[in-house]
């Protein structure tokens, strides 16, 4: 009897073993785990944190979608932010005959705000701020999406970071944006320009109104010119000449929402190139290694962690509305008197006998008026509106890239 207990001892002991064998094999072909924080810690429930996230491409339609969204939501909220002041100041810089006795001072900015709040309540004050969101959207999305497409292929690398390549770059990326949305810019005036309260205008009879529009026939009859000195020939040739030029202008049309384009695209050269240029190079300066601690937010702190570490960090919300502000300083500076003369140019038809004025006839004219002084009207709200304004799209945008993935 122990000798039969014995023998079945003996023989189930290799089995255990070899059970076990097999189970350590299966637990070295399983793949190894993270201790769990909790009983209920899985893939399923729990995705691991520290997971990279996928690179887009910059060249892709997936990028340019996104980086175009982000910049038209940043337009957007920039706009509304300072919806009233860019009300008040085209009215300044058009010279509406209702306000012109506001301009020059800060309290004629709060007076005419006043004015205009007690006339048509907050209504009155987002006038025209429709068409301003319907033309931001895809003016600040292009502009923004181009500036990244064409700083990748003028800079590649950060050997060729220089000021001028930035500038070009941005003075580019405005110039393509102001191409396509120029005409939803000149509906956007006529509307915010408008104070009369017996003809509100909707946003179709403005359109029929810019498109209507014609400039006044030239009559040939009151150059005054002395037939009895010139041969017969010579005044035919000066009639068939003022006709040839009426038939060749266009008289109405589509043109018309072009009015001003000209100096907006030389007002843009500066202030598109200064503003990309001085966010970028203030952005630098803030994220130097001795201010960095002070200005940028620790790449573990934030919920979407890039997976290129060649980005720059993320700069904290007041250092990047510090350098959007500052951004919008400079280029307001720098491109006001051209931009006083497009909205000099943009009301011409509604301004005076409606003649289509060009822009050296509209920059001898302001100076005429007023002097030197004449292209800078209403540069101090421009100020105010306009440091805010960029401050705020520039701070949208790069949160906007960041909840975007790129």
């Amino acid at each position: 009897m122990p000798s039969s207990t014995s023998d079945a001892s003996s023989t189930s002991q290799p089995a255990q073993e070899m059970t076990v064998a097999i189970q350590d094999a299966a637990d070295d072909r399983r793949p190894a785990r993270e201790p769990a924080i909790c009983p209920t810690d899985d893939d399923s429930l729990t995705p691991l944190r520290e997971r990279p996230r996928r690179e887009i491409n910059r060249q892709s339609w997936e990028y340019v979608v996104r980086s175009g969204l982000a910049g038209g939501l940043a337009g957007c909220a920039a706009k509304t932010v300072v919806g009233p002041l860019d009300r008040v100041k085209i009215l300044f810089q058009a010279s509406n005959p209702q306000f012109a006795k506001y301009t020059g001072s800060w309290f004629g900015v709060v007076t005419a705000m006043r004015d205009i709040y007690s006339a048509d309540g907050s209504r009155g004050l987002f006038r025209g701020h429709s068409a301003t969101l319907l033309r931001i959207f895809p003016y600040a999305g292009i502009k923004f999406l181009a500036y990244e497409q064409i700083r990748a292929v003028v800079i590649k690398d950060r050997s060729q970071e220089t000021p001028l390549r930035r500038f070009f770059s941005g003075s580019l990326a405005g110039t393509v944006s102001v191409f396509f949305t120029y005409p939803l810019e000149v509906i956007r005036v006529r509307l915010a320009f408008e104070t009369k309260h017996d003809s509100r205008s909707s946003l179709s009879s403005i359109c029929k109104q810019i498109y209507n529009e014609r400039p006044p026939a030239v009559n040939p009859g009151s150059t005054h010119i002395d037939v009895s000195s010139l041969s017969r020939v010579a005044a035919t040739t000066i009639t068939a000449t003022t006709a040839t030029i009426q038939h060749a202008t266009p008289s109405s049309g589509f043109a018309n929402f072009f009015r001003g384009f000209t100096p907006t695209l030389w007002g843009m050269l500066p202030y598109a190139g200064s503003s990309f240029l001085t966010h970028d190079t203030a952005g630098d300066l803030m994220r130097h290694p001795r201010l960095a601690p002070y200005t940028t937010l620790p790449r573990s702190s934030t919920s979407t962690k890039p997976s290129n570490p060649d980005k720059p960090a993320q700069l904290k919300y007041w250092a990047e509305l510090a350098t959007g502000g500052f951004a919008g300083f400079v280029s307001q500076t720098v491109s006001y008197p051209l931009e006083v003369i497009r909205r000099r140019m943009q009301v011409g038809a509604v301004v005076g006998d409606g003649h289509r004025l060009g822009m050296i006839e509209v920059a001898k004219r302001i100076y005429g008026e007023r002097g030197a002084k004449g292209f800078f009207v209403g540069l101090g709200i421009g100020y105010v509106k306009v440091v805010p304004m960029v401050a705020v799209s520039f701070f949208v945008y790069e949160r906007g890239k960041v909840w975007l993935g790129i």
